[in-house]
């Protein structure tokens, strides 16, 4: 089978021909339908500070991936064939696209402890999207972030994950503001509930923001979070647009700031995304495209010219 696979930094990806994997005891293969790109995956491409999250090269990238069940492994009990699943990255079985191969391909294998179950009525566009970035999202504002109802929140990017972490932060009852240099998705950000919509978190230094997650993460923007937040309140760093920051430790200081990291999340903040994507009060942006497009795809994550999460169909 097909599969696109990372062989170095500053390399294109490769179309390669990949054994089908096999059932592990343990484990499921599933047909891949739908496998996210996100930011992480440019970055694998651009900076070789990633090599060492590698647990094999070459390898097929895409730790974004559901599909559907077509083979269970000895001792797996709670999963069958024709089940519809995603992948929680961040299980002990490790993360798909890092610790074996991904799901820029059209079958991949992993443990059952990795698996959620896709609700009927989500798609696997959305399942996709939810195993990372709803996850992560998901994560950041609500366990890390400690958001509640009634606190004033920052949201520093409004692409793939940002979307997914403004809504639900508005669906948990905070007052959301929202830091987007692309001033042709402001609208998509008001329609989602935000409050309003600046190029800069700067702009609402008078806001009194009780937190800030910055989903952007490229330097600049963590250090606008920290010296715009609130006295005493919290700043959530989940982007890694940048893989160094410098930060005023001045007003870190001074104006007692929590700065917390926040990295992907659990099967339960998985299972909490599709079951908000269930109902339908969390719809996000989803670029779709085809599998013969995920390089290009990557590029135009790169250049900022995706809107929402960008998501490669595999299969119907």
């Amino acid at each position: 089978m097909k599969a696109w696979q990372f062989t170095n930094t500053h390399e294109p990806l490769v179309l390669a021909d990949v054994e089908e994997p096999s059932a592990a005891p343990g484990g499921v293969v599933i047909d891949i339908k739908a496998a996210g790109l996100c930011h992480s995956d440019v970055g694998m491409l651009e900076d070789e500070g990633w090599l060492s999250t590698l647990a094999k090269r070459p390898i097929t990238l895409g730790h974004e991936v559901a599909g559907v069940i077509t083979e269970v492994g000895d001792g797996v009990t709670d999963f069958q064939v024709g089940d519809c699943v995603g992948f929680c990255p961040t299980t002990s079985v490790g993360a798909p696209g890092y610790g074996f191969d991904g799901g820029f391909s059209f079958k991949a294998a992993i443990g059952q402890e990795a698996l959620v179950r896709i609700p009927d009525n989500v798609s696997f566009l959305q399942g996709a999207a939810g195993t990372d970035a709803g996850m992560t999202s998901h994560h950041a504002v609500i366990a890390n972030g400690q958001v509640k109802a009634g606190d004033k929140v920052g949201i520093i990017g409004f692409g793939g994950l940002g979307s997914i972490g403004a809504r639900v932060a508005v669906l948990a009852g905070a007052q959301v503001y929202v830091a987007e240099v692309n001033e042709n998705i402001w609208e998509q950000a008001k329609e989602i509930g935000a409050t309003a919509v600046a190029k800069s978190i700067a702009d609402f230094k008078e806001v009194g923001l009780d937190v800030v997650v910055d989903f952007a993460g490229f330097g600049t923007t963590t250090a606008e979070a920290i010296e715009t937040v609130r006295r005493g309140g919290r700043v959530v760093q989940v982007g890694m647009g940048r893989l160094e920051s410098t930060i005023s430790t001045k007003a870190l200081i001074l104006s007692e700031v929590t700065l917390v990291g926040s990295q992907g999340g659990t099967k339960e903040d998985v299972q909490g995304v599709y079951d908000f994507f269930a109902t339908g009060q969390l719809n996000p942006t989803i670029t779709e495209i085809s599998f013969g497009e995920i390089p290009e795809g990557l590029e135009k994550l790169k250049r900022g010219e995706v809107v929402g999460r960008l998501v490669a169909r595999i299969a119907d």
